[in-house]
């Protein structure tokens, strides 16, 4: 029983992997976008904590980062980037202790860089690989906050069990659950409330965290937006330079699209944006398929905070809500896939060939058993998605030299009451009945 459980904890999906890396590793990393409920989990299963941005805590850890690891185990260590030498001191400590298992639970909220200093340097050279156990963490899932029954399982999916179920379809509920966002503190507030939160994760991200990862906010900003202008796209970084200044001058500097991808990736490590890369599967040849990277923000709330929408003018922009839509469904797929025992190295990833036969998202396990799955925002589009689920799988899968059959198909709808089967290992699923 944790001593320093948070009071009111809400059980999330990533519990039972912390648990399971718990009894493997010496050491658990749970990293994820700021306000997530990174640290709430942690204490949920640890036994003692220390906060590196508390107090002096921060130059302890700097001089000597042992000093902190001290305290009963599991050890919470809150925010370990700020003083990255605490992760060689965690690293040498399991290292001196042969079959250590669940000593210390790591939260961060970045990717440190290893040109920030030497120590970052000395981090960047030792992974901690067979150490620490290293976890990602999204915002709450619909299932996680309650606004889906989970009567419709993943893992079950690829048990081959199903059973049919309903759900509530509204379309204003979907809406505002896409403004409202999985930050664990805004489940119980309106839509326009959570928006508050959105918001202010990304005014304080763009005023204190890109300054000190010294990089400049306006283009962090800019690029963001362009993000979620072009959310679910495999766009390039020229377009990318063209929608974030038009007509405008571009930066000055370093080329146009060296700079984009070096804010790319500092929003990678901040945990902003998400990408998903494009899947290929066995005896096929990569030349004729997509696998630049689709990009989507950690949480749709993020995405309508940038483009300064809200419920009203989301109902009347249909298309522009699909895409965040979109959003919101990929989300919870990386955190009900990611509750998978044996599930790949990229969880989610996306099909699309030189003919534009696609699936939004491709859950891939590591003994090669995958699922595909599209994404429509409502009932009227599923015929649509179910067509091209079945041409991807005639297209992949059958006869000599070819990848094995999905266990699934699925098309992931919105505005939706009904979870069914409509035929052999082919399922319509609300996204208000999906879970883990």
């Amino acid at each position: 029983m944790s001593t320093v459980s948070p009071e009111g904890y809400l059980p999330r999906v990533v519990d039972a992997q912390v648990e399971r890396y718990l009894r493997v590793f010496g050491a658990v990393e749970i990293a994820g976008t700021k306000w997530c409920g990174k640290t709430w989990t942690a204490l949920e299963h640890g036994k003692s904590a220390v906060y590196i941005d508390e107090g002096n805590n921060t130059a302890i850890a700097r001089a000597e980062p042992s000093l902190l690891l001290e305290g009963d185990r599991p050890r919470v260590i809150d925010e370990w980037q700020r003083a990255p030498g605490i992760w060689n001191a965690v690293r040498h400590a399991v290292d001196r202790a042969r079959g250590t298992r669940g000593a210390w639970i790591l939260t961060g909220s970045s990717t440190p860089l290893a040109e920030d200093s030497a120590e970052i340097d000395e981090e960047a050279r030792h992974s901690g690989a067979g150490r620490i156990g290293k976890i990602r963490m999204y915002p709450m899932s619909l299932a996680e906050s309650g606004d889906s029954n989970a009567s419709v399982s993943l893992s079950g999916l690829f048990a081959g069990e199903f059973s049919p179920a309903a759900c509530d379809g509204g379309a204003a509920a979907l809406v505002d659950l896409c403004c409202r966002g999985g930050w664990p503190e805004a489940i119980d507030l309106s839509a326009a409330e959570a928006q508050l939160v959105a918001r202010s994760y990304l005014q304080s991200t763009w005023s204190e965290t890109v300054p000190r990862m010294r990089k400049r906010p306006q283009t962090a900003e800019r690029l963001a937006l362009s993000i979620a202008r072009n959310l679910g796209q495999a766009v390039t970084y020229k377009t990318l330079v063209g929608d974030m200044y038009g007509s405008e001058e571009e930066p000055v500097g370093a080329s146009s699209e060296e700079t984009i991808a070096d804010y790319l990736g500092m929003l990678r490590r901040l945990y902003l944006i998400d990408e998903v890369h494009g899947w290929v599967p066995q005896a096929r040849s990569p030349k004729r398929l997509a696998t630049k990277p689709k990009r989507y923000l950690a949480d749709p709330s993020l995405a309508v905070a940038l483009l300064g929408m809200g419920p009203e003018s989301l109902v009347a922009d249909w298309q522009t809500f699909g895409l965040l839509f979109e959003n919101l469904a990929i989300r919870d797929l990386q955190v009900y896939s990611r509750a998978l025992d044996n599930i790949g190295s990229q969880p989610v990833r996306y099909y699309r060939d030189d003919t534009g036969l696609e699936a939004d998202a491709i859950i891939e396990l590591a003994d090669g058993r995958w699922a595909a799955l599209e994404v429509k925002v409502s009932e009227d589009k599923v015929e649509e998605g179910l067509g091209s689920l079945r041409r991807l799988k005639r297209k992949v899968s059958g006869g000599a030299g070819r990848a094995r059959e999905p266990e699934f198909v699925a098309v992931v709808v919105g505005v939706s009451n009904y979870a069914r089967e409509v035929g052999e290992r082919e399922y319509v699923i609300p996204i208000r009945c999906l879970g883990a």
